[in-house]
């Protein structure tokens, strides 16, 4: 059998899938009986679907809540200084996981936003997707990746919202939409 090659892939774009694109390719893993660790930054408040789910896949899937929840939006009552401790904390615990050799995949999920919105450096991210080991695959989703970390990786997927219930006022479906 060939040696695993570790990929970077990027799902990004203002459509609707980026999680749950790479949570299917966590899952993916898991059914090969590799192991996953989940670093979300921003989802540190609210209570999704997938968290029940991960406590039945451990201990091969991970999932760390690191981010303090959106920023500033919705219900963010943090000011930044939290929020840029706790994306540098998620960082560091991400910059360890990629380079252990315990996990065949890490995703860091809405790291682009974190990015983004100024709570991290776009220096660590680097640092993240230079240091893993060379078999493991890193994925990297949220909005508005910057265009050196598309640069940088193997795979990219925007996803572009045609269509979404919002726009008729339906809001997120549980089960569904978290």
């Amino acid at each position: 059998m060939a040696k695993q090659i570790g990929l970077v892939t990027v799902f990004t774009g203002n459509g609707k899938g980026k999680t749950t694109s790479a949570l299917g390719c966590a899952l993916r893993a898991v059914g090969y009986g590799k192991t996953v660790c989940v670093i979300q930054f921003m989802k540190g408040t609210w209570h999704y679907g997938e968290l029940d789910s991960v406590k039945r896949l451990a201990p091969e899937l991970e999932m760390i809540q690191a981010g303090k929840g959106f920023y500033r939006i919705l219900d963010d009552k943090y000011p930044k200084e939290v929020h840029e401790k706790a994306a540098a904390e998620g960082a560091a615990l991400a910059l360890e996981k990629v380079k252990s050799g315990d996990y065949a995949m890490v995703v860091l999920d809405e790291i682009n936003v974190v990015v983004r919105e100024g709570l991290l450096p776009l220096a660590r991210v680097h640092e993240i997707i230079d240091a893993r080991a060379p078999e493991v695959h890193v994925i990297l989703t949220g909005r508005n990746a910057h265009p050196s970390v598309v640069q940088r990786a193997d795979l990219v997927t925007e996803m572009v919202e045609v269509k979404h219930p919002y726009q008729k006022g339906v809001l997120a479906q549980k089960g569904l939409d978290y």
